[in-house]
């Protein structure tokens, strides 16, 4: 599933799109524009345009446009950027592999010939023009030790849940939550505001840890925890067998020994 490695992949491959003139826009799903887009409006915001830069907030893939809006893509579970052809990653940890163009949700032809395809089977990601930054938090890769024990302050809510709410924290999805839960040893389920300032640093150094690692090896599907992600699993670290639950919606796997 694309969290926010694997959009930061698509950012990149979408860097070669800067500066190239839009010649169509195909949108033929009207159910994946969002904010009340259509077709029509992002052909008349897009086509005779250029990108001049990208970004990524989160798992939000933002495009914008010279002198004109910016497209916000997401890619919800199985969505993949195609540029020229070419995908930043062959197949998705829970995804079909390079897949058929009746999943294309999105393109961009450009004069040049090339062209820009967002590829979804499951139809969970979306297409907007000028999408609310200010509704996310800070980029997970950016946020501060003061900023973490803020979004956990006062929070009812189970630790993990409260990671995986982009509004307070931009871009941990549910395996790079596990993932670091899990090496910071704390339990997915502890109400998020009953950790220590010490546990919110440890915290807050796993997260750096984990991102930076995993960036290395490839993407979110690649941490220590994934290949024990299943009913009969233990816990690489300790032997103990894994704990399955569903926290904040999401199947949550925790080691019930050293995960406090």
């Amino acid at each position: 599933m694309p969290e926010m490695l694997e959009v930061e992949l698509y950012r990149q491959l979408a860097t070669r799109v800067l500066g190239r003139v839009i010649a169509r826009v195909d949108a033929p799903d009207q159910w994946f524009l969002k904010g009340r887009l259509t077709g029509d409006h992002v052909r008349d915001a897009l086509v005779g345009r250029s990108f001049g830069a990208d970004r990524r907030i989160g798992k939000l893939l933002l495009l914008d446009v010279v002198d004109g809006p910016t497209l916000g893509l997401r890619f919800g579970m199985t969505g993949r950027l195609i540029v020229d052809g070419e995908a930043a990653i062959a197949r998705l940890e829970y995804g079909a592999a390079a897949g058929r163009s009746a999943w294309d949700r999105f393109g961009i032809a450009f004069d040049d010939g090339g062209s820009l395809v967002l590829r979804d089977p499951r139809r969970l990601g979306g297409v907007e023009l000028d999408p609310d930054e200010s509704r996310l938090g800070p980029d997970a890769l950016e946020v501060t030790p003061a900023q973490l024990r803020g979004i956990l302050a006062r929070s009812a809510a189970p630790l993990k849940a409260r990671l995986l709410d982009q509004s307070r924290l931009a871009g941990v999805g549910n395996l790079l939550a596990d993932e670091m839960l899990w090496r910071a040893g704390l339990d997915p389920a502890r109400v998020a505001s009953s950790l220590t300032p010490a546990e919110v640093r440890r915290l807050h150094r796993h997260l750096r840890d984990t991102l930076d690692e995993l960036t290395d090896r490839g993407g979110s599907h690649t941490g220590d925890l994934q290949v024990m992600r299943s009913t009969d699993g233990v816990c690489p670290k300790d032997g103990e067998p894994l704990q399955q639950r569903t926290i904040g919606g999401r199947t949550t796997y925790s080691c019930p020994r050293h995960q406090r």
